[in-house]
């Protein structure tokens, strides 16, 4: 008989009114995106901030109360193409990692080759190319030894492909030590880079709240970043192009030359505090403590009142910055950004608490930004940009338009086609159809899932597509018919008969959006998406839906015979 027991049919309704539930907030995009931007800022803490106005406030509190809190909140996320946005492509200097590892190893080998001093003599660095430590030594017959020693600090190269290697290799030329990288190590080395990379630029795209970016890497020096919702392609190079990279550097002395010579491994940036305008800081190229060390930055004022950023070390960095203070009490340290000294204070006493502050002529929004910058963190090597586009919003939503016009003018021609083809059950299968598409937009909502122009396609191609399961049954009923079968029965075998060419149609176009979502990216995800929640929609809806639609008219009518 043709009947659905009672727990099926609210399943099915109730699966259809969570369904459109979550789909709701979609209706009334812009007041539900207001309010999740309040609640977001709201939760941060920002209104507690005194230089935030009452009249901020006020508006934060009545973006949040335009939407209730008891109702779902989720939205489709608006993709690059239909909301506006930037487009970056930038390659990654690797290379600039090389000489920071140097560094590292120079202090190292230092400390291991003082201990055997009176065998080797003193020990110089020397100047040397990219990539390579040269170590001078005064006493040419401990040369041997000094590489033996110097090997000691050699680590294994962490890496799947560099398994049982080391990661440097050290040589002698005369009263030379010379330490190379091996190539298992640059291998390593430069994924490392392109993943510390992709995070850092991440997590300074996510502070700023920007919705569902695009970062990830294409070939083996370039990441792609495409942000939607940003104001232009110059705006986001600022955000991630700054390498915020701080360190503490001793100061050898103070000069208003720029040219100045300076000796050694020792460098010499510009001060950029308003008060020594035109000064220069002779330092020691090898700091004391740099910003990998940082485990927070946040905006803050210092005792005068103006606005700075207060950091914290973690315990290694905090442990090296509390000796180094200590043993130079009275001396001036620099704190440096991105080659600039930011500030020179004295040291008046051990700083052993790993937190500190730093001062300057900031706006509150340059205090904020560099904290922002800092708490990400220092991008590991330079960003060259490649490709930059600046989508604007008006493109977007004449791509939003031309998709709704494309989804009407398909939903309408299917809705009349199944109208004048099966009647009462072409109505009811367009009732189902706008079921289908407020599932699909739940869906993507309850996944949070980024809705693009070749998704717009996939949701075109889904309505087009829908009504395919509708029309198997409806046919298969109408052979039933004919057989002379009462309408109860063939309404009860055309779905069963139907049912495994249902699936079987939509089974391998599931598995083809799956193996496109798995093989492509992007765009081609995004069209994927779409077309795979479609189908599974679709093939709901036709086969419970539509059906539970039937069996309620037919229990309340009791037809004799059915026209289909």
């Amino acid at each position: 008989m043709l009947q659905i027991d009672l727990w099926k049919r609210i399943t099915i309704w109730l699966t259809v009114v969570v369904g459109l539930t979550l789909a709701l907030p979609n209706t009334f995009y812009t007041t539900v995106e207001n309010h999740n931007d309040a609640v977001a800022f709201q939760e941060t803490g920002a209104t507690s901030n005194p230089l935030i106005s009452d009249a901020t406030q006020q508006e934060v509190a009545d973006y949040r109360a335009g939407w209730p809190e008891f109702l779902p909140s989720a939205l489709v996320n608006l993709g690059l193409d239909l909301r506006g946005g930037a487009h970056l492509l930038a390659e990654v200097s690797v290379e600039d990692v090389y000489e920071d590892r140097m560094d590292s190893y120079w202090l190292e080998a230092r400390d291991v080759l003082r201990a055997e001093r009176a065998t080797i003599g003193t020990i110089r660095r020397q100047n040397a190319p990219a990539g390579e430590l040269h170590i001078k030594l005064s006493n040419p017959d401990g040369a041997q030894r000094a590489a033996q020693l110097v090997r000691s600090i050699a680590t294994p190269v962490v890496s799947v492909t560099g398994v049982g290697q080391n990661d440097i290799e050290v040589s002698t030329r005369g009263d030379l030590i010379i330490i190379k990288l091996t190539e298992a190590e640059r291998i390593a080395t430069d994924d490392r880079t392109m993943q510390q990379s992709l995070e850092i630029i991440r997590r300074r795209v996510d502070e700023v709240g920007t919705r569902e970016p695009t970062i990830q890497r294409q070939g083996e020096r370039r990441i792609l970043i495409q942000v939607p919702g940003i104001g232009s392609a110059s705006e986001l190079k600022e955000l991630i192009g700054t390498t915020a990279k701080l360190t503490f550097n001793p100061v050898v002395s103070r000069t208003t030359n720029p040219n100045e010579p300076v000796s050694g491994r020792n460098v010499i940036y510009p001060s950029v505090d308003a008060q020594e305008q035109g000064q220069y800081y002779v330092l020691e190229q090898t700091p004391v403590v740099t910003g990998e060390d940082l485990v927070d930055a946040q905006p803050a004022f210092d005792q005068n009142g103006l606005p700075s950023v207060n950091f914290r070390f973690n315990p290694a960095g905090g442990r090296k910055f509390g000796i180094y203070t200590g043993e130079n009490v009275g001396s001036p340290f620099a704190i440096v950004l991105d080659e600039e000294v930011i500030s020179a204070p004295n040291i008046r006493e051990a700083i052993t608490g790993g937190s500190g502050q730093i001062s300057g002529n900031f706006t509150v929004e340059e205090s904020t930004n560099l904290a922002v910058l800092l708490r990400a963190g220092a991008l590991p090597a330079e960003m060259t940009f490649l490709e930059e586009r600046t989508i604007g919003p008006e493109l977007g939503q004449d791509s939003i338009d031309a998709g709704k016009i494309a989804t009407i003018i398909a939903f309408v021609a299917v809705l009349v086609f199944m109208f004048l083809s099966y009647g009462l059950f072409g109505l009811f299968a367009n009732v189902a159809l706008i079921i289908n598409i407020g599932l699909i937009f739940g869906l993507l909502s309850l996944i949070g899932a980024t809705l693009t122009l070749p998704g717009i396609a996939g949701i075109v191609l889904t309505v087009g597509m829908a009504v395919d399961a509708n029309v198997l049954v409806f046919e298969r009923i109408r052979e039933e018919l004919k057989s002379a079968k009462g309408p109860a029965r063939a309404i009860e075998l055309g779905y069963e008969k139907a049912l495994s060419a249902i699936l079987d149609a939509n089974i391998t176009t599931f598995i083809t959006a799956v193996i496109l979502f798995a093989m492509g990216s992007g765009p081609v995800r995004g069209f994927a998406i779409t077309l795979g929640l479609g189908i599974l929609t679709s093939v709901f809806t036709a086969i419970f839906v539509t059906r539970i639609m039937i069996v309620m008219w037919f229990e309340r009518k009791r037809p004799k015979t059915v026209e289909l």
